[in-house]
């Protein structure tokens, strides 16, 4: 539904937003993440059509915004970071406007009633939207982005301002948006991000930094594997119970919690899920489950790592640390060699000694042996004389 294909914004010098490239689907809601600056309004602005790209292209529905711009813009409905809201106006007679804006052929009365019924602002639309508060005025933003019902939806930061109960009600109209719309939602609040969107995508100073799920991004930024289950059993039997269950590579139960009641620190090999057979094992020895925790990390501990480059840090050591390895093998390897390549030249040097020690010895007989000859014939002839 959406492609963004080398999207790039340059002002003068400085590179807003820098070769960024990705794809929501249909029906998928997009979380779009980054610090202040990264270029996240810029890029939906360029998604949008609100201001052109230096380069690349951004497709809506298999229309590019700069080359069809008006039919592209039809598929959009748009909520920036401060609703485009006429203050001075009724709720019901700024939605009229924004259906007329947008030429809208759907029924009037009945398609803005529907879109007040599914935003609940239904009991304030005859209202002046500047005696509104703050929730109001967002739901009545989100209001003009439905109208004309488009297939996308792009939120900009649709909860900034509002209390708690208003996030929740906002977060579960999102949701069932989602149902019929593909949306990328930009928020700073990471808790709403990982509730509601199927996908995350984060940008950091302009250029790409992380696209995935949620659980994606946190088992690619740590290399642990290990959970911690809180179960009640005898300590010995549940150790060796659990140690026995394939792919498990360690236990170790140091924390004790209560009578027979022991943290377990359980790590599987790397891409294994020991949850199912972990429990099957507690559940037929009639021990309790009390607690299963991964120690995964969350959203909030990803999207720090990305933007402070730690993830960077570690996997540049991660590849120093395999270098060093491959130059230690390589190295030993090498010293194998040469001491292979010793061996055979000391073997070399014991032969010729051993040989020449055979040829001296056999020197030698063969001189003792004449020597014997030389006497036994002196004798010979003294006899005969």
């Amino acid at each position: 539904m959406i492609e963004v294909k080398n999207l790039c914004k340059h002002y003068g010098d400085k590179k807003a937003v820098n070769d960024i490239s990705f794809e929501v689907h249909d029906g998928e809601i997009l979380g779009f993440l980054g610090p202040n600056g990264a270029g996240k309004s810029t890029t939906m602005n360029m998604i949008t059509g609100y201001i052109s790209s230096t380069s690349g292209k951004a497709v809506i529905n298999g229309v590019d915004i700069m080359e069809n711009p008006k039919k592209a813009k039809s598929y959009i409905g748009y909520l920036p970071e401060i609703p485009p809201i006429y203050a001075d106006m009724t709720v019901i007679g700024y939605l009229n406007f924004v259906y007329d804006l947008k030429k809208c052929k759907l029924p009037r009365s009945k398609h803005l009633q529907d879109v007040c019924d599914l935003v609940k602002i239904t009991d304030v639309k005859d209202r002046i939207i500047k005696n509104l508060s703050k929730g109001y005025k967002q739901r009545v933003g989100i209001a003009q982005a439905l109208i004309n019902n488009p297939p996308v939806l792009i939120l900009d930061e649709p909860t900034v301002g509002l209390d708690p109960k208003q996030i929740i009600e906002i977060r579960s109209l999102i949701k069932r948006l989602g149902k019929n719309h593909t949306v990328i939602l930009s928020s700073h609040i990471l808790s709403e991000i990982q509730a509601v969107c199927d996908r995350i995508v984060i940008i950091n100073k302009g250029t790409l930094a992380a696209d995935g799920t949620a659980d994606d991004l946190a088992n690619s930024m740590s290399n642990d594997h290990k959970m911690i289950a809180q179960i009640e059993g005898p300590r010995e039997a549940v150790y060796k119970a659990v140690r026995a269950i394939p792919d498990v590579v360690s236990v170790v139960a140091d924390m004790q919690r209560g009578e027979n009641i022991y943290d377990y620190e359980i790590e599987a090999k790397p891409g294994v899920d020991i949850r199912k057979p972990l429990n099957k094992v507690i559940m037929d020895k009639g021990w309790y489950l009390l607690m299963l925790q991964p120690n995964m990390l969350t959203l909030e501990d990803v999207f720090l790592k990305i933007i402070t480059g730690e993830h960077e840090m570690k996997h540049a050591l991660s590849e120093q640390n395999e270098k060093n390895v491959a130059d230690i093998v390589d190295a030993a390897r090498k010293t194998d060699a040469a001491a292979e390549e010793l061996r055979t030249v000391l073997e070399g040097i014991e032969k010729e000694k051993k040989a020449k020690a055979a040829a001296e010895a056999e020197a030698s007989e063969s001189e003792k042996a004449e020597e014997n000859a030389e006497g036994g014939e002196t004798e010979e002839k003294g006899d005969a004389e």
